[in-house]
C-alpha cells in the first residue's frame, strides 16, 4: 500500500493558484469592475496566494471585444493597470486555450507583467499544446497545462498524453474534473497516474476541481494528501456552473503559515457576497448534481439556470436521454 503524506502536515512545495477572475468569468462574461479586482489582487497578497490567474488571452480575431469585459483578453496594459509593476512574491498567470489564443499575443516575458501561461487543452489537441508550451516557454515563461475533461478519458490515452507532455518543456500538469463529476478515490487513481509521469519526467502535478457534487474541496486535499502541489481554487467557489475549490476553504485547511484565511474572508464578505446579491448567479444546484452524476458537460445545466427553470426532474429525464 502506498505512503500519503499527512493531510494536516506542513507541506512547503505547495502552491496556490487563484483562478476567481479566469474561471469566475465564464459566470459573467468577464465584466468585473477594476476595484474588484484591485481588490481581488490585493487579497491574495495579503492572503499570501501564490499565483493569480488574471483571465485568458483569447483572440481578438475569434472573440468579439464588445460582448466580453477585457478579462477575456488580458492584455498587458490591463494588467499594468492594476498591479503596476508586481513588485511582490504575488505571482501572475493568465490561461491560453489551444485553437482559441494567438500565440502573437503572448508578448516576452521580459516584457510583460505575466509570469506563468496556463495552456488549456483536450487530449486530441495535445500536439497543440506542445506547440503553444514550447513557444510560451521560449518567451521566458513558467508553463503549466491543463488536461480538461480528464473524467471521459481511457487511461492508456492519458497516459499516453502524460508521456508526450512530460518531453515537453511544460513545468506544471493538471487533474482537471472539467465536469465535477470524480470522487476522491478516482482523484486518488488519477494523482498516482500525474505523479509517476511527474516523477519520470521532473514535472509538477495539479488539481482544477469542479463543485456539481459538492466534492471539489474533498478532492483537492485529497490530492494533496497524495502529493499534488499546485492547487486551484476561486473565492466563494466562484466558476463556471457549480464552480470550483472555495478559496476561503483551502487557506482554512492548509497548515502553512503563509497563508491567512482571514483576508480571504474580507474580501468574500465585502465583494463576493455583493455580487450574488447583484443577481450574478454561480454554485452547487440540482442542475449542475444531474450533469457531474452523469459526467456531462454543464452546458445543459448552464441553459437552464439562464432560462430560469425550476422543473428539475424534467430537466433529469432531458439529460438522460442525451446521455
Amino acid at each position: 500500500m502506498k505512503e500519503i503524506s499527512s493531510l494536516m502536515a506542513y507541506r512547503p512545495g505547495v502552491r496556490v493558484v487563484d483562478a476567481t477572475l479566469r474561471d469566475g468569468g465564464l459566470v459573467n462574461d468577464f465584466y468585473f469592475t477594476d476595484e474588484f479586482v484591485k481588490a481581488l489582487y490585493l487579497a491574495n497578497l495579503r492572503a499570501g496566494v501564490d499565483y493569480m490567474e488574471f483571465g485568458y488571452k483569447a483572440s481578438r480575431e475569434m472573440f468579439d471585444v464588445n460582448k466580453f469585459g477585457k478579462w477575456k483578453f488580458c492584455r498587458d496594459e490591463d494588467i499594468r493597470a492594476i498591479v503596476g509593476e508586481n513588485a511582490t512574491d504575488l505571482k501572475l498567470a493568465v490561461m491560453a486555450d489551444v485553437g482559441r489564443c494567438d500565440k502573437t499575443d503572448i508578448i516576452n516575458r521580459a516584457d510583460s507583467p505575466v509570469d506563468l501561461i496556463r495552456v488549456a487543452t483536450y487530449l486530441n489537441t495535445i500536439p497543440g499544446a506542445v506547440d503553444m508550451i514550447e513557444d510560451a516557454v521560449k518567451k521566458g515563461y513558467e508553463v503549466s497545462c491543463n488536461i480538461m475533461a480528464i473524467s471521459n478519458t481511457q487511461e492508456g490515452d492519458l497516459k499516453a498524453a502524460l508521456d508526450i507532455l512530460g518531453r515537453s518543456p511544460v513545468d506544471v500538469f493538471y487533474i482537471v474534473d472539467s465536469y465535477g463529476a470524480m470522487y476522491p478515490e478516482q482523484i486518488a487513481r488519477l494523482a498516482d497516474i500525474y505523479l509517476e509521469a511527474a516523477a519520470k519526467y521532473d514535472k509538477k502535478v495539479g488539481i482544477h476541481a469542479h463543485n456539481n457534487q459538492q466534492l471539489a474541496f474533498a478532492n483537492t486535499i485529497e490530492a494533496v494528501g497524495d502529493g499534488v502541489d499546485w492547487l486551484d481554487a476561486t473565492y466563494a467557489s466562484m466558476g463556471r456552473g457549480a464552480g470550483n475549490c472555495a478559496m476561503e476553504l483551502l487557506l482554512g485547511f492548509l497548515r502553512n503559515p503563509k497563508y491567512n484565511v482571514y483576508p480571504a474572508i474580507q474580501f468574500v464578505d465585502k465583494y463576493m457576497n455583493k455580487l450574488k446579491a447583484d443577481g450574478v448567479r454561480w454554485g452547487y444546484d440540482l442542475q449542475y448534481l444531474m450533469t457531474g452524476l452523469l459526467n456531462q458537460h454543464p452546458r445543459a445545466a448552464i441553459q437552464f439556470t439562464k432560462e430560469g427553470r425550476a422543473d428539475y426532474a424534467e430537466f433529469y429525464r432531458e439529460i438522460v436521454a442525451l446521455d
